[in-house]
């Protein structure tokens, strides 16, 4: 949904958990998701989905007595609501011993508080949960090859071991993987960190096709496809949310056809075809939980390019509560290299092989283009500026000079829900 908001008007920007104003100082294009209105009765729609899905059986047939059911469940850089969710499936199969299995791929575990936030008190009383750890290699069991590569693929064991398997999942478009939800909720969310190296490959990565909304001849989707196909997933729910995280819809049943009816339902919402590119895009990383800390911000800062032209710049507004973070290999490949070049010649040559490259490779191609600016509460400037990006303190002012820049015939547009929207060249 597109609409022009003369200079001087307001726009609120999805921003940590309070949000950000920004006041405009020139006329802009604002780019909003056409979201479907929240579900009346959200709990009465999904237990609706779990008793009468769009494909297969309902849940409770595909669950014996007494068997062991590992949920996969997204992580805490996800705003999926489990705390909503989860009684809801557990009412379902009430003689099953429930394992919920939070989704990490290469992501920090959990901690005790966000658990609590993210399933809800009564449901931790009621399940057993275990946080995937991509490097603990003990704990993981090959489950195919990964394509060409002939690469083994290994999924945590302990939820290979139970007698059913079910994922929950939250879709919205992905920069590289076209969806989030559905199997990515196995590979990369349960497998090692070997088998995501491989999914996440620099020549996937690379190739036009992985790109939001883009799942058929998308090679990181189909690969990750295909170790998802090598687990024998029983059933599988995917929700869609609005900007204030409340559920619009419920796809549920046969994998993966509950989540290509999402993603068909999600691309009609959250794609917005534009004429032509922008001088200067203001984007955010869709507010807490997304905007968590600055590796989840590539996602925001690649929404913005979709549509930038070649040399434009970018603004973004990404509170970062958790710095880079200091976990995992972002904060040390930022620190190796000089620069976006730099870093993609060594990509290129084979130098890079390792967890987290994938995220510094779509940085790095949108600042060979592109100007990218940040205003990140949680970060300094030196941080910032260690990260190749420069350091914004006010937007608007940011803004002003910018669009000084670019001349009088300067068009911006606003993205306030961040890859939320994904506005593309039609």
């Amino acid at each position: 949904m597109n609409s022009t908001s003369p200079t001087g008007s307001v726009v609120r920007l999805a921003y940590g958990r309070s949000g950000l104003d920004l006041r405009l100082p020139i006329p802009a294009t604002i780019i909003r998701p056409c979201h479907a209105p929240p579900l009346a009765d959200a709990r009465g729609s999904l237990r609706g989905a779990l008793q009468k899905p769009g494909s297969g059986p309902a849940l409770r047939d595909l669950v014996p007595a007494g068997a062991r059911v590992g949920v996969s469940i997204c992580d805490v850089t996800r705003p999926f609501p489990g705390a909503l969710v989860l009684p809801v499936l557990l009412d379902e199969i009430p003689g099953a011993a429930v394992t919920v299995f939070i989704a990490t791929g290469t992501h920090r575990a959990s901690t005790a508080e966000e658990l609590v936030r993210m399933l809800g008190a009564s449901t931790l009383g009621r399940v057993e949960v275990v946080q995937h750890d991509a490097f603990a290699l003990a704990d993981h069991r090959e489950v195919c090859s990964i394509g060409a590569s002939g690469q083994p693929a290994l999924i945590d064991r302990r939820f290979l071991d139970q007698d059913v398997r079910i994922t929950l999942g939250f879709i919205e478009p992905h920069f590289f993987a076209g969806f989030s939800g559905g199997p990515k909720m196995v590979a990369p969310g349960l497998a090692s960190i070997d088998t995501v190296i491989e999914l996440h490959s620099a020549s996937r990565i690379a190739d036009p096709r992985a790109t939001f909304g883009i799942l058929d001849g998308n090679p990181v989707h189909e690969a990750i496809e295909q170790v998802a196909s090598a687990v024998d997933i029983a059933f599988a729910l995917d929700v869609s949310l609005d900007a204030e995280k409340r559920i619009t819809d419920v796809f549920a049943g046969r994998p993966w056809d509950a989540h290509r009816a999402g993603c068909e339902a999600v691309r009609a919402t959250a794609m917005v075809p534009i004429d032509e590119p922008f001088d200067i895009v203001v984007t955010t990383n869709s507010g807490y939980p997304l905007d968590l800390n600055l590796y989840q911000t590539v996602k925001g800062i690649c929404a913005a390019a979709e549509i930038l032209r070649p040399g434009g710049a970018i603004l973004v507004a990404s509170e970062c509560s958790d710095g880079l973070p200091d976990h995992g290999r972002y904060r040390a490949l930022l620190a190796s290299y000089a620069g976006p070049a730099e870093y993609l010649r060594a990509l290129e040559s084979g130098e890079v092989r390792t967890h987290d490259q994938w995220q510094v490779q779509k940085q790095a191609l949108v600042l060979e283009r592109a100007r990218v600016m940040v205003h990140a509460s949680g970060l300094g400037d030196d941080a910032l500026r260690a990260a190749w990006f420069e350091p914004v303190a006010d937007l608007a002012a940011a803004l002003r000079r910018l669009a000084e820049d670019h001349g009088p015939d300067c068009r911006v547009a606003v993205l306030p829900e961040g890859p939320q929207t994904i506005a593309y060249l039609a």
